[in-house]
């Protein structure tokens, strides 16, 4: 395999180019360049748990987690270290390398903090790599949670600068890129995407991708989320994304983060089998596993399996990925 250029200064003319290119084309220059940097069948697998649910402060216009909107989920506390460790150890169990951490904070607080770390050590020990979202952090929490062994921190811009303050008023835009910088400066790895079909234009989905592969470095984890729309929030109604729009995003951020893991995130559990073969073709190497992400559902595990082994793919395995983090 022979490692292809990283660029970081990719121009709104060269990404909206890749997004008007015939369909064919820009899934084959994608598969393309996926196959300079990865098994092109081999798929890796992560866990999602939500550690602390509801009650969030944000008024993320998707977001059922968010205290602004009357949404009928139920508030709960930050869980318990065994529940946490037993969940990382079933998703184990189940083939996931790595195991992802959610709470529904704008940052972290004093008391609970330090029961995440816990967590994080916990799942280390289990062989897994680590990554969490906990809202913003200032350098103390980045520093601990480095020395906890976190692996990678999940911060996603959701959308373009144009687009976020309609849909985000209560943490601007650059604040996110603040906390990745932070995050990047420690040598955790960053976890960094968006949602589409928040209403945004395909120049707002352009200058998303732009805006990460434009970063100092790459996010080592890019999720692709399209929008699971939840009742009571202001983006319950929005119009749908066409799957083939959906899949052109995923080809252009392979083709602009050629080194990175394009991961299938949150509304995979709507997409039929075709799509998601689609999406593995334009690039993507990565998925939430499992039957739940933090509140929405996702596609089961057994189909999940049953749809690799039909497309001839393989799962990155947990040994060799601990292996290679260390």
């Amino acid at each position: 395999m022979t490692s292809p250029r990283c660029r970081h200064d990719w121009t709104l003319t060269e990404v909206r180019a890749l997004f008007d290119l015939p369909f064919m084309d820009l899934v084959f220059q994608a598969q393309t360049v996926h196959r300079s940097a990865f098994d092109p069948n081999e798929v890796q697998l992560s866990s999602l748990m939500s550690i602390k649910t509801g009650g969030c402060p944000e008024d993320c216009a998707y977001c059922p987690q968010s205290a602004h909107y009357e949404t009928g989920l139920e508030k709960e506390r930050l869980a318990e270290l065994d529940r946490v460790l037993a969940e990382a150890r079933a998703a184990k169990e189940r083939g996931a390398s790595r195991f992802c951490m959610g709470a529904a904070w704008k940052r972290p607080n004093g008391r609970d903090f330090p029961l995440v770390l816990d967590m994080v050590r916990g799942v280390k020990d289990l062989g897994m790599e680590s990554c969490v979202t906990l809202g913003a952090l200032d350098k103390e929490q980045v520093a601990a949670l480095k020395d906890a062994g976190l692996d990678y921190y999940n911060h996603n811009l959701d959308t373009s600068r144009e687009h976020y303050e309609k849909i985000i008023t209560t943490r601007s835009f650059q604040d996110r890129l603040d906390t990745l910088s932070l995050v990047r400066e420690s040598g955790i790895n960053v976890c960094c995407g968006g949602i589409l079909g928040l209403g945004e234009a395909e120049e707002d989905r352009a200058k998303l991708l732009m805006e990460l592969a434009n970063l100092p470095k790459h996010p080592e984890s890019v999720p692709i989320n399209l929008l699971v729309k939840a009742e009571g929030t202001p983006l319950e109604n929005v119009a749908d994304v066409d799957p083939f729009d959906f899949v052109r995003a995923i080809a252009v951020a392979r083709i602009l983060m050629p080194t990175s893991h394009v991961r299938l995130s949150a509304g995979r559990g709507g997409m039929d089998d075709a799509l998601q073969a689609l999406c593995f073709l334009a690039g993507a190497n990565s998925i939430f596993f499992g039957e739940k992400l933090l509140t929405t559902p996702n596609a089961g595990a057994e189909h999940d399996m049953d749809l690799l082994a039909r497309l001839g793919m393989t799962t990155q395995q947990v040994e060799e990925h601990a292996a290679a983090a260390e």
